[in-house]
């Protein structure tokens, strides 16, 4: 077991290291505080026996083909793998593990600290203060959106979402969902499952929360986007991917969405200039896990993936193309 190796692209936290190194592995993790740079990637997968990888990393067929035929297994410390190619890792044998169901709680915290930040203009009110502006009270000072008895529309009815619609029963929303078919859990909150033009059309607040796919890939353009009620607020926790960020800059700079939530972008970690400049949006850099238990779960998940592989057991948690 001591000659086997342990590729980490960038820094986790300890505690998945630990079980590493406990289970007799030799680690080594890149120290800096950026993703690798494609030849340094190329460089070093072929070395070791299993890699675990961070959603920022393109792992494709030329970094498969690199780590071919000594690494048995690329563990992502996360749920969603649109960086990973599946199909290439099957041909080359080597097993593609993620980590759900750990972040589900956090990233659905998350949701609706965006949606309640939105909803009530909490970044500008902020900036506003910062900025030494405040001179007292006024009762027309930041008049935000009510949140309670409103309408909740749900894109992507998985783990997260239906955490985000438990949530939603604090404050008597009523709640739609828009999924490929029936999904009993969320509909034991009480949501009803409509399509998503009219999820669109009659949502005051729309939540995202599908995979980034050839078929999600921008499923809010601008036509999507130009059916939701006017005045509505997006929130996207999901993939940046999912929107079509050009389309989205316009409907708010138009008005017709009242604000924008996102903690994630088509192109991270670049954010284009027009999404800041806007005071309507809310934008986070990508910190739906971003606790310290959740991102420790997620590293020793990750951890014991790769320890089962390489030890001729069936991963925990297989991605399948």
């Amino acid at each position: 077991m001591s000659s086997s190796s342990i590729y980490i692209t960038r820094t986790i936290p300890e505690s998945g290291v630990a079980l590493l190194t406990g289970a007799g592995f030799a680690v080594r993790m890149n120290p800096l505080a950026r993703t690798p740079r494609r030849d340094e990637l190329l460089d070093e997968v072929g070395d070791h026996d299993a890699i675990i990888c961070q959603l920022p990393d393109p792992i494709d067929r030329a970094v498969f083909e690199a780590a071919a035929p000594r690494c048995k297994a690329i563990a992502t410390c996360a749920v969603g793998y649109d960086n990973i190619d599946v199909a290439a890792a099957r041909a080359h044998g080597i097993v593609v593990t993620n980590t759900p169901d750990v972040l589900t709680e956090a990233t659905a915290d998350l949701t609706w600290a965006l949606l309640l930040a939105t909803a009530r203009r909490l970044g500008e009110a902020e900036r506003f203060l910062r900025a030494g502006a405040w001179r007292g009270w006024g009762m027309l000072d930041f008049q935000g959106a009510d949140v309670f008895g409103k309408k909740l529309g749900i894109v992507g009815a998985g783990r997260i979402g239906t955490a985000v619609a438990r949530r939603a029963r604090g404050f008597d929303m009523s709640v739609c969902y828009c999924a490929r078919e029936n999904k009993k859990s969320i509909e034991e909150l009480g949501a009803t499952r409509v399509a998503l033009g009219e999820l669109l059309e009659t949502s005051d607040f729309v939540s995202l929360h599908v995979p980034l796919t050839e078929e999600t890939h921008h499923l809010l353009d601008a036509k999507a986007l130009d059916r939701m009620k006017r005045g509505a607020i997006l929130i996207n926790t999901a993939r940046g991917g999912v929107v079509d960020q050009v389309a989205l800059i316009e409907a708010l700079r138009e008005g017709r969405l009242a604000a924008v939530g996102l903690d994630v972008f088509d192109k991270e970690p670049a954010v284009p200039p027009e999404l800041l400049s806007l005071s309507n949006a809310v934008l986070l850099p990508h910190i739906g896990s971003a606790t310290v238990s959740t991102r420790s779960k997620m590293a020793e998940i990750a951890a014991a993936n790769v320890i089962a592989v390489l030890r001729g057991e069936p991963p925990l948690n297989p991605v399948q193309p």
